[in-house]
């Protein structure tokens, strides 16, 4: 059995047609020229603007062509992380399913389900023969991922819609009218190179095995960030033990909490036994730390081949001294709205290249002022370390509306199929529709979707059943769009 077998047939169909093609954010122009083939296909209006995105229009059925237009809002772009031991080219290879009970994964891989599966959806509604609906216009960006471009590249007076239903939202039965804005920071140190001192072995420190995950959905969880794990570890071999710093490399995504780290450090031969019982000793306090939220994590030494050069001693120290202090994951918990993440930071990508130890983060906040004073607390960080610290890619969150009109209808179409009230929720994460709002104020929105679970994480999962009720969802409240 495979997805295809699987029920709403028109909805996993087309999401395994998207598993069949490479789509990591800023290498999505296969996918946009399949969304693209596939809107003319069906004869229906399609655009694709200067950056990408794609708009397919679909007309109102016979007599419901006096209903408020409704805008399908998803991307196409997919987060490309894979276990260390997955051959996978995330460039090349289509992602390769399996059905583990409830459950769609991958194979070592992420899934794309974040949002293959919102697109899958709003290309069904395209395809569909049998809904009763109003105007509706399918919306696909690109490069959500990594910076939002296509929402932020969308010009005003292209959307003809008055409603926007944003697909991507990750939990089914709840529905979500706001979401956090986000800045982008890249600290970088400078620091100076020497020779080899003789009398030293060169070893690999590695830590594996965190659970890692979605940097806005899953930091409430307060998982292991292996980059502040290695710089811990890192800390005292310099300070205590005479170690040198050859190289560190953590993270490779700022909106995946990374969850492997190495760094290449010269240990005094003398001192080499002493150095790794700390490291060892380490390795149970923070697997112990650890225990509930990430029980694979590891911390190993190997061996290395030895460097003809490392990182001056001094600036070493100033390098990892920012790592450790950095501001890392939840800053503050919303007032306003309980058990709500108001402002937070994933120290997402940590690496030695070209004379500087470059640190990216990824600050996300609900409230502008929150993380611009985050920002501040960065650059004196990066200061006091000797390096600078710039930002960009920022955006402002997705203000809640709880007077929305669809919000309204959405919530008495679910409570009428299922018997229960679905919960309104904000979410710490950066959904497009807050960038959307921008150019098109008047629309009103609402974001929903199928349960994912550990997006942006080889872990990735998507449930089946939740899948089929939100299609049905959908359907009905495509025909419940109240009249202009």
């Amino acid at each position: 059995m495979t997805i295809k077998d699987l029920n709403p047939a028109i909805v996993w169909n087309n999401f395994y047609e998207l598993t069949r093609i490479p789509r990591p954010s800023k290498h999505e122009e296969k996918a946009v020229g399949y969304l693209y083939n596939f809107g003319k296909s069906l004869g229906l209006e399609t655009i694709k603007d200067e950056t990408g995105n794609i708009i397919i229009r679909k007309p109102a059925v016979p007599g419901m062509e006096n209903r408020k237009g409704v805008i399908l809002q998803g991307h196409i772009d997919m987060v490309p992380q894979k276990n260390a031991d997955t051959e996978h080219d995330f460039l090349t290879d289509p992602i390769s399913t399996w059905i583990d009970g409830e459950w769609v994964k991958a194979k070592g891989t992420t899934l794309g389900a974040d949002n293959g599966i919102g697109v899958a959806m709003a290309l069904s509604v395209l395809q569909s023969g049998d809904l009763k609906h109003g105007p509706v216009e399918v919306l696909v960006t690109v490069d959500e991922e990594t910076g939002m471009t296509g929402a932020r590249a969308l010009k005003p007076g292209v959307l003809k819609g008055d409603i926007l239903i944003n697909l991507d939202s990750e939990t089914e039965g709840e529905l979500y009218i706001g979401c956090a804005g986000g800045l982008d920071a890249t600290v970088t140190i400078p620091y100076r190179t020497e020779a080899v001192p003789e009398g030293y072995a060169a070893c690999e420190v590695s830590v594996t095995g965190c659970n890692g995950g979605h940097s806005g959905m899953d930091i409430i969880l307060y998982r292991a960030n292996a980059n502040k794990v290695l710089a811990r570890v890192i800390l005292p071999l310099l300070g205590d033990y005479g170690a040198r710093l050859v190289s560190f490399e953590g993270g490779n995504m700022r909106n995946a909490i990374p969850r492997e780290a190495k760094a290449v450090v010269l240990l005094p031969e003398n001192r080499k036994a002493e150095a790794l019982e700390c490291v060892s000793a380490l390795q149970d306090i923070v697997r112990s730390e650890y225990a509930l939220t990430d029980p694979q994590l590891g911390i190993t030494v190997s061996d290395a081949p030895k460097p003809s050069s490392c990182i001056d001693a001094g600036d070493a120290m100033r390098c990892i001294r920012f790592l450790m202090v950095s501001p890392e994951g939840v800053q503050r918990m919303s007032d306003q709205m309980p058990g709500l993440v108001e402002t937070s930071n994933n120290t997402a990508i940590a690496c030695t290249e070209d004379g500087a130890f470059v640190v990216k983060t990824l600050m996300r906040s609900s409230v502008d002022s929150a993380k611009d004073l985050l920002a501040e607390k960065m650059r004196a960080a990066a200061g006091l370390a000797g390096g600078e610290a710039s930002f960009t890619g920022g955006y402002s969150g997705w203000a809640p509306n709880s007077s929305s009109p669809i919000l309204h209808v959405m919530k008495d179409v679910y409570e009428k199929l299922y018997g229960k009230t679905p919960a309104v929720l904000a979410i710490h994460a950066g959904l497009e529709c807050g960038i959307i709002s921008g150019a098109y104020p008047h629309l009103d929105m609402v974001s929903c979707g199928p349960t994912i679970m550990s997006p942006h994480s080889p872990d990735e999962r998507l449930n089946i059943a939740s899948v089929e009720k939100c299609w049905n969802y959908l359907r009905n409240v495509l025909e419940a769009v109240p009249e202009k």
